[in-house]
């Protein structure tokens, strides 16, 4: 499992420079519409009527999210200021959370409770593992915990997927039917929105392989 941990790894780190490519290839082509990502997210938000969601530029690359809980939509200054179909893609994608908040999507409301969980999880879960490795041989205890908490966050990765595969599939629909793109310009946002969900996927499926390898210690360890 270890050696699958690392490839899938490797891969992610692969994907995510294939992702800033096409990014950074598509800054050239503005947008035949010659909006920004800024004015698609407040055109976006206008037409579902979603009145209490901020759109803020914030700064770094790939730095675009949703909080549910200030509801801000931020983007990066790539996309904020940027006209060209990735901007587009993301910019919409990320009111497509604001978009599932709204509606009460059930998957990002669970996705959304685990949160406070995840902060306490990446503080101490590693820690927990090492010590309980460290006492294996005396007690399981520690590590038992230390596995338990890492299996909410390969829980929590997994919820992530549906979450962002709907954004994206809402994102691409708006798109679309408002004709925010041309049919070139689709075709492009879909192929940057289908890389950007496969660093989800990858991460996803590098915590299981990581959980299932230290489920393979602990078995060890009690034999």
């Amino acid at each position: 499992m270890r050696i699958i941990s690392i490839a899938i790894f490797l891969l992610s780190l692969l994907v995510q420079q294939i992702l800033k490519r096409k990014f950074a290839r598509h800054a050239s082509t503005p947008l035949r519409s010659r909006l920004t990502g800024a004015e698609i997210a407040t055109k976006m938000l206008e037409y579902y009527g979603i009145r209490d969601v901020k759109i803020v530029c914030a700064q770094g690359h790939l730095t675009d999210h949703y909080n549910p809980i200030n509801k801000t939509v931020s983007l990066s200054e790539a996309v904020f200021y940027a006209s060209n179909a990735g901007a587009a893609a993301v910019a919409a994608h990320e009111c497509g959370h604001a978009v599932q908040h709204a509606k009460g999507y059930a998957f990002l409301k669970v996705r959304s409770a685990m949160v406070p969980v995840l902060s306490f999880t990446s503080r101490y879960m590693m820690w927990i593992i090492l010590i309980g490795i460290f006492l294996a041989r005396t007690t399981l205890l520690p590590l038992e915990i230390g596995i338990g908490l890492f299996a909410v966050t390969t829980l929590f990765s997994f919820i992530t997927l549906p979450v962002e595969f709907d954004a994206s599939k809402r994102a691409l629909a708006w798109i679309n039917q408002q004709g925010v793109v041309s049919s070139q310009e689709y075709a492009t946002a879909k192929n940057a929105l289908w890389w950007a969900a496969m660093t989800y996927v990858l991460a996803a499926l590098g915590s299981l392989a990581e959980l299932l390898h230290l489920l393979s210690i602990l078995n060890r360890r009690r034999d």
